[in-house]
């Protein structure tokens, strides 16, 4: 089972979106190292403690510091762009960097109301989701003579496309279209298992993949004691209550006592939303990122985590790697 890293390019307290950008870039050289198979950038907009909303820049920066690894958007938001310009896009970057290049399409905006107004976006942007992922397929593929338009760079680079979900919706139209699907549960869990088997069950081979393909995500807070994997657990803990108080901000510093910032009332809805989480010392972690696997048997899994400390985040991420290989061996045992 392969596994790849989802990078927000966070923005801790006390540090700037410069010093991100430069630590996404030190971070995702050293997740080549690691072994992880694909490093992926999300669109997020009007979010202060996020650096990645100008994601086809950064993915190109990112694949130009790094060699072999997949550099990819996970995702891209179509509903905020025509399908024509995401292709250009794209197409520029898997020409530049061949046979590495993933595009991942959300439905979901990538920010509120006022985002949407900004983005010049109407309310039911996302009601032709399923018509632009055709649209956009059809400017990846080979050239059509009488086409009116055509994606130049795009056409006939074949772009491995993926559809991004955390509900049936997202199942279905992977399903459809015979695309490999990545389901978002390490913020949205509640539907993992019975989206995964309706995208199984639909799944209709296409010239792309011919096997359902599921990738789920999970965060991770790896460290060299439980106790501490959990303190920097807190850190993702804050910024999702904070995101759902509707005021994001950079990541927090991470606290001794997480009951003290986050009231109990709200604790519940925390844990169920990051349960799919792994944290604490490298044999914990290990040993709770294959419960994950069992219970939902990925073909691969994503992982993620905001930490404010990026020394511990690269940590973190080293020693899930080490996780991760140690699963891979005990699989082909």
């Amino acid at each position: 089972m392969k596994y790849s890293l989802l990078d927000l390019a966070p923005v801790p307290e006390g540090s700037d979106t410069a010093q991100a950008l430069r630590n996404t870039g030190e971070l995702a050289q050293k997740a080549e190292g690691w072994g992880y198979h694909r490093y992926w950038l999300a669109e997020h907009h009007n979010m202060p403690g996020i650096a990645s909303a100008a994601t086809s820049v950064l993915i190109g920066h990112v694949a130009g510091l790094t060699r072999a690894m997949r550099i990819g958007a996970g995702g891209i938001m179509l509903p905020n762009h025509a399908p024509l310009a995401v292709a250009e896009q794209f197409g520029t970057l898997a020409t530049l960097y061949p046979d590495r290049i993933d595009l991942g399409l959300g439905r979901a905006p990538g920010g509120d109301m006022a985002v949407m107004r900004a983005l010049r976006l109407r309310q039911d942007a996302g009601d032709r989701f399923p018509e632009d992922v055709a649209e956009l397929l059809g400017y990846f593929g080979p050239e059509t003579p009488d086409a009116p338009v055509a994606a130049h760079p795009g056409q006939g680079t074949q772009v491995p496309v993926w559809i991004l979900g955390s509900s049936l919706y997202g199942a279905q139209v992977a399903a459809h279209f015979g695309l490999p699907y990545a389901f978002a549960s390490h913020f949205a869990p509640a539907a993992l298992e019975q989206a995964i088997a309706v995208y199984r069950q639909r799944f209709q081979p296409s010239g792309r993949l011919e096997r359902p393909y599921v990738m789920i995500a999970a965060n991770v807070f790896a460290a060299d004691t439980d106790a501490e994997g959990l303190r920097l657990r807190t850190t993702m803990q804050q910024a999702f209550y904070n995101l759902r108080l509707g005021r994001p901000g950079k990541l927090p510093h991470p606290v001794d006592r997480i009951e003290e910032v986050v009231p109990a009332s709200a604790m519940a809805g925390l844990d169920e939303a990051l349960r799919i989480s792994a944290a604490g010392a490298p044999e914990t972690v290990a040993r709770q990122l294959a419960q994950i696997a069992d219970a939902y048997q990925p073909d691969e899994m994503i992982l993620t985590g905001q930490i404010h400390d990026h020394a511990a985040r690269l940590r973190s991420f080293e020693i899930a790697a080490e996780a991760m290989q140690s699963l891979e061996r005990e699989q082909a045992a």
